[in-house]
């Protein structure tokens, strides 16, 4: 029975897998994640496709946010940016679906350290405020700037394709998607193990400090948007070719905001929190999607009341969170380890 970890350094405590527990279970929940798609339906993998979109976008989200204290309502933008980089780049310059997913990361990450500037003079409400601008400029330009993302009318993309062999089911997308949430999860564990990851959250807790003790906040400030918008970008491209169309509805505010509730209710200043949250706030759509149909045949002719259902739940949820369990489900769920790795003895 482990009773406590004693390390002696810091690497030693920053250890990603540090028992033989956490090795087999996390075999486990890979050899499940591959048997996954033979024995689950169409529906059950659109629906993890969906989740593992929300991963990826939130776990980059976070990084900003969570890891750095820098508040953005600007993400849908940045996943929209990666979303037409990718489409322009594969139907216009004949550019691989593979090599335009690393290529829209990037010019979202160009478009993330612009918008990160303000973050060097202001911060908190008027950060918000100043990415809210940046959602509202980017909508603007893939509304009206019709020859570059033709508009309303939006861009048809082929699916992704090796050869000859085309990603063109939820099946065959799975994997695509699969691959990238873990890349995407294993970069950001190990980054924040890292200097820059320790100078990001030295920058969250007090800037001021962080500075005197010679952490360079133009430099990492930046960096955090680059790379949160580097997962928004990846998001965007790998959303784009999915639904194998991009338009401007796609990137609405509430988009960020949803991003913004993953964070919250998962537990900012974590990863597993990320992954958590994209997991919980896709499921719930899902969930009351499921009981308003069941609703709506009991009760015929309340349309109306189930619609905003939605919203009032998404909002309820961030509210009780934010109340009750501020540190997110990353949070229980480290009670509930810490519970049965000392149960029966508290100490």
């Amino acid at each position: 029975m482990r009773c406590g970890d004693f390390k002696e350094t810091y690497v030693r405590d920053e250890e990603i897998f540090q028992s033989l527990f956490v090795k087999f279970w996390l075999g486990v929940l890979a050899a499940f994640l591959l048997i996954f798609p033979f024995i689950a339906n169409e529906y059950m993998l659109y629906i993890a496709n969906m989740i593992g979109f929300a991963i990826i976008g939130a776990v980059g989200l976070n990084l900003l946010t969570g890891f750095t204290g820098q508040i953005s309502l600007g993400h849908a933008a940045f996943i929209g940016v990666g979303a037409y980089t990718s489409a322009i780049l594969v139907t216009r310059l004949g550019l691989s679906f593979w090599l335009s997913i690393p290529l829209a990361g990037l010019v979202a990450a160009s478009a993330g350290m612009i918008i990160g500037i303000p973050s060097l003079r202001v911060k908190g409400l008027y950060l918000c405020i100043a990415t809210l601008a940046a959602q509202f400029i980017f909508e603007f330009i893939f509304i009206h700037w019709e020859s570059m993302t033709m508009g309303i009318t939006g861009i048809n993309v082929p699916p992704p394709s090796i050869g000859g062999f085309e990603f063109n089911t939820e099946k065959r997308f799975y994997w695509i998607t699969l691959f990238f949430v873990v890349l995407g999860v294993i970069y950001a564990k190990n980054l924040v193990r890292s200097r820059m990851g320790r100078a990001f959250m030295a920058i969250r807790d007090r800037d001021l400090s962080a500075e005197i003790i010679g952490i360079n906040i133009f430099r990492y400030k930046l960096s955090a948007f680059a790379i949160s918008s580097f997962y928004a970008g990846v998001v965007g491209a790998l959303w784009v070719f999915y639904l194998k169309v991009v338009t401007p509805d796609h990137f609405p505010l509430l988009l960020s905001v949803e991003y913004l509730a993953m964070i919250i209710v998962g537990g900012l200043g974590s990863i597993l929190g990320a992954i958590f949250g994209g997991i919980f706030m896709t499921l719930v759509p899902e969930i009351i999607n499921t009981l308003s149909a069941a609703l709506k045949t009991i009760m015929p002719g309340n349309e109306a009341f189930f619609e905003p259902l939605k919203s009032v739940v998404f909002g309820m949820l961030i509210i009780l969170f934010l109340i009750f369990e501020p540190r997110g489900l990353a949070e229980i769920w480290n009670r509930i380890k810490n519970f049965f790795r000392l149960w029966p003895f508290s100490y």
